[in-house]
């Protein structure tokens, strides 16, 4: 049932209706053991009998089963079709719109997963207080926050597709799968920049960004002098630097 002011996408996916797995093929397995001495028909069906896919006889020297063709077929027809909810009027949120926003629903998970396993690793928690336990999640979703600013900026260095309009508008149907661009699938490949800087993942570039020190230094004979400087940053630290706006 469609909410009130809502609206329901139907939408038919032609690759899943043509690569269709038959989930009602049984394979004979030969006997090991004797059966008994029994007699019954048995049908493979649904909860109250909706679908019947196949019925089995089984005797004491004969086993035997027959598809029940009419309800496959009658079955398949559904094959790739898929149902979108929402609540937001169709004025909001159009059709397309409406299955974009289903799939962003990916992002939501990977962001989870990122906070809560991968990199941040919001647990375990520390803490015991109601008010330290508020503040400890927070921060974490800040860290994350900052990560997904600077994911954005670093894309033309990281495996992530950088040229998403590209990648979208060669898109047949926002049913079909997401498409990578031209750029991120030449980066897929040669695992190389075309400025000549090795591609890495966010978390192999941090780990990169971490090998840059800064070193204070003293001359010998002089108080006071101290003097902070910064290692040479490499071609790669260089790029990511820039890209992220930061001058050292």
């Amino acid at each position: 049932m469609c909410p009130p002011n809502g609206t329901v996408v139907v939408h038919r996916k032609h690759v899943l209706a043509s690569v269709r797995v038959n989930r009602f093929v049984t394979k004979r397995s030969p006997y090991r053991r004797r059966l008994r001495r029994v007699s019954f028909t048995r049908s493979n069906c649904l909860p109250g009998g909706q679908f019947c896919a196949r019925r089995t006889t089984i005797r004491d020297d004969e086993f035997s089963y027959r598809r029940n063709e009419a309800r496959i077929i009658e079955e398949s027809a559904l094959d790739g079709i898929y149902v979108v909810r929402t609540s937001v009027s169709a004025k909001r949120l159009g059709p397309e719109d409406t299955v974009r926003a289903y799939k962003d629903l990916s992002k939501v998970e990977r962001a989870f997963r990122s906070i809560k396993t991968v990199d941040l690793k919001v647990r375990p928690i520390f803490h015991w207080l109601d008010d330290r336990i508020r503040a400890h999640v927070f921060l974490c979703m800040l860290a994350y926050y900052v990560e997904w600013h600077m994911r954005r900026k670093l894309a033309p260095i990281l495996f992530d597709d950088h040229e998403r309009a590209e990648a979208e508008a060669s898109r047949d149907s926002i049913v079909s799968r997401a498409p990578r661009s031209q750029a991120a699938r030449a980066k897929d490949e040669t695992r190389w920049t075309k400025d000549g800087i090795p591609v890495h993942s966010f978390r192999t570039l941090l780990a990169d960004l971490g090998t840059l020190a800064k070193n204070r230094v003293r001359v010998a004979g002089i108080s006071d002098s101290e003097i902070d400087l910064l290692t040479q940053p490499t071609p790669l630290q260089a790029r990511a630097f820039d890209l992220l706006g930061i001058t050292l």
